[in-house]
């Protein structure tokens, strides 16, 4: 493995954590840019998403801005659907397609996210919570991310809460996801003998972790949130824009 793709993981994760999530999305990415196999992306984007997040949602708690009360409906139908989509076998192409169009999104939202907290009262959303949750959880489990890049806009959308309450709700739903994810994937390759082919990456996981650390300690207090999250977005949307491409081209060979 090239010390290039930790680096990049480590540098990731920083810029991610700097904004609320994990980065799955963007390590599946780099993973099929460095010209891995694509059927070990998602465990890995997942082990080093859970390194990340877990310090987010514990600092999120800690801080008094998790409600589990109102998070648990999207995670009830999420955590088995992120399951299930864990241990579904897709083509490669069908990935590269499902994973670009993830990134497309995810750095629009980005961009078009506003920085600071809203003042609005929370508004309660009912059922509709339950379908929510479960299709982004199923998703995430097919392509390897844990789903806070399609809740978080969803909720500012239909004014949830607050940004910071919103991010620890994000960082919540990653983080069960993510491991929910992970052990469908990881019954997955156990079935198909694979997954060996994940152990020489193994040095992906102190580097998030690490990266992780510096963007929540170091990049949120010295540097302007919307100069990280404009560059976050700036990086997805190239990253998507080659896999789009990619994608183009398997389509027509």
């Amino acid at each position: 493995m090239k010390v290039a793709l930790i680096v990049l993981f480590a540098l990731t994760a920083a810029l991610y954590a700097s904004v609320g999530f994990g980065g799955g999305s963007t390590y599946n990415a780099l993973l099929v840019l460095s010209g891995a196999d694509y059927r070990i992306y998602p465990i890995i984007a997942l082990a080093c998403n859970i390194a990340v997040v877990s310090g987010n949602t514990y600092r999120f708690s800690k801080a008094g801005f998790l409600n589990w009360q109102k998070i648990l409906p999207f995670i009830a139908l999420a955590v088995p659907m992120a399951w299930i989509g864990g241990r579904l076998n897709i083509p490669e192409i069908v990935f590269i397609g499902l994973l670009g169009a993830s990134l497309l999104f995810a750095g629009i939202s980005l961009l078009l996210k506003k920085g600071q907290d809203s003042d609005k009262t929370p508004r309660h959303i009912g059922w509709l919570a339950y379908p929510i949750g479960g299709a982004i959880g199923l998703i995430s489990g097919i392509v390897g991310i844990g789903g806070g890049i399609f809740l978080a806009p969803i909720l500012h959308r239909m004014n949830w809460g607050g940004a910071k309450a919103i991010a620890a709700a994000s960082s919540l739903f990653i983080l069960v996801n993510s491991i929910s994810g992970l052990l469908g994937q990881f019954v997955k390759l156990q079935s198909q003998d694979l997954l060996q082919l994940a152990q020489p990456y193994w040095l992906l996981i102190p580097a998030v972790l690490i990266g992780g650390w510096v963007g929540n300690t170091i990049g949120i207090k010295k540097l302007d949130p919307q100069i990280v999250r404009r560059l976050t977005a700036l990086l997805i949307l190239y990253v998507a824009l080659r896999l789009l491409w990619k994608f183009f081209n398997m389509s027509l060979s």
